[in-house]
């Protein structure tokens, strides 16, 4: 059974509710195909970067602060019912890809649940340029960076940098200054088939990194950002409210 449960062995909390869900399983237990996971946001996506974006579906068990990726826990004996049940529900989430060009020369592809974000690396503004589907929306601007998030993803650092949150369900993507000073770029949303690019100004001076879901990569001069063909499974147990749970712990906390 133990396979099929991963949680976080640094969060006292996320310890305490492996051992309450184990007491309650047989060790033998088919759980349907799920991979739980039991600990905060930042535990899920490692987790889910680990083991692949196309396995799963992943089950969150909220062990963290906000959880808005997980199921929130009131009562074991009912979260250990509803597995052995599979009373759960699937949904697919897009991904971001990013092809990510560094100042060496070399060339990677990262993905992201959440969002993709390039951010200076001294205390020296970033100086971006920034084109959508080919058209031109920046051609210099200054700021500490830009946020591209999935719907999924907009309730985290995206939501923090002052753009609204959107409903997970929807199917769009956001793009997000961090304290632009020139020009005065708003938050905007993008279709799923649009794509970004954003060129590094001055790399040598200014230095800049990207990172995804966490992952950073350092000295680049450039990113292309897109919708992913692969999508991500996370498993919902029945009832799950995405629109209770974003009025809850979002818009009216």
């Amino acid at each position: 059974m133990s396979k099929f449960i991963h949680y976080d062995v640094r969060n006292p909390k996320a310890v305490a509710a492996h051992d309450e869900l184990r007491n309650r399983l047989p060790n033998d237990c088919d759980l349907g195909g799920v991979q739980v996971v039991i600990g905060g946001d930042g535990f899920l996506l490692r987790s889910v970067a680990e083991m692949g974006f196309d396995g799963g579906p992943y089950l969150g068990l909220n062990a963290g602060y906000l959880g808005f990726l997980h199921n929130d826990v009131d009562d074991w004996d009912l979260v250990a019912q509803r597995l052995l049940e599979h009373s759960f529900r699937t949904h697919e989430f897009p991904l971001l890809r990013a092809e990510v060009h560094c100042a060496d020369g070399s060339r990677r592809v990262e993905l992201a649940m959440n969002d993709v974000y390039l951010e200076r690396s001294t205390g020296q503004a970033a100086r971006l340029s920034l084109a959508v589907d080919g058209h031109a929306v920046v051609d210099n601007m200054v700021a500490d960076g830009l946020i591209f998030a999935t719907a999924l993803g907009s309730t985290a650092y995206s939501f923090s940098a002052g753009a609204s949150p959107a409903h997970p369900l929807l199917q769009v993507f956001k793009v997000t200054p961090i304290c632009p000073h020139l020009p005065r770029l708003t938050p905007f949303e993008l279709p799923m088939d649009a794509s970004a690019t954003v060129r590094v100004m001055l790399p040598e001076r200014r230095p800049v990194r990207a990172v995804a879901d966490g992952q950073a990569t350092e000295n680049v001069v450039s990113v292309r950002i897109s919708m992913a063909k692969l999508r991500v499974k996370l498993a919902f147990f029945s009832g799950h409210d995405f629109t209770r749970q974003m009025m809850r712990k979002l818009v009216m906390p």
